[in-house]
């Protein structure tokens, strides 16, 4: 999941807060792999969450049923390069790279990912309930 569904969650924003909860409560139920990367910690670190208030976003989850994935240098070097090519911030080139590397589905609320189509399919939270 984008950051921004991970903090949609945690903090309860609106309509997407609903839609993210009952998102991965669904989730959970059904035993599944929630999948996160180290750019959702740098992310949230960011964001001034401290390592404890990360700990309690993720925790949601049983840690059998979270997956941490890490970035490469290549990963990198070609997040770089799409986001100079499609004009997109390159955190959101970085997420639907490690999610294509994943085999994960990329969840998400920002549409800069349309522009990522051929590379990873991204759904929002609305489309699981």
């Amino acid at each position: 999941m984008d950051t921004s569904v991970w903090l949609d969650f945690y903090e309860k924003r609106g309509k997407n807060g609903e839609a993210a909860l009952i998102l991965i409560t669904k989730l959970i139920e059904k035993d599944s792999i929630l999948v996160y990367s180290d750019l959702v910690i740098r992310e949230l670190r960011h964001l001034g969450y401290s390592q404890n208030e990360i700990n309690m976003v993720l925790g949601i989850a049983k840690p059998n049923n979270l997956r941490r994935v890490h970035i490469h240098k290549s990963d990198l070097v070609l997040a770089k390069r799409l986001a100079l090519q499609r004009g997109i911030p390159k955190n959101d080139a970085l997420h639907a790279i490690l999610a294509r590397n994943s085999c994960a589905e990329l969840v998400t609320t920002d549409c800069h990912f349309e522009r990522l189509r051929d590379m990873v399919q991204s759904k929002s939270p609305g489309d699981f309930t």
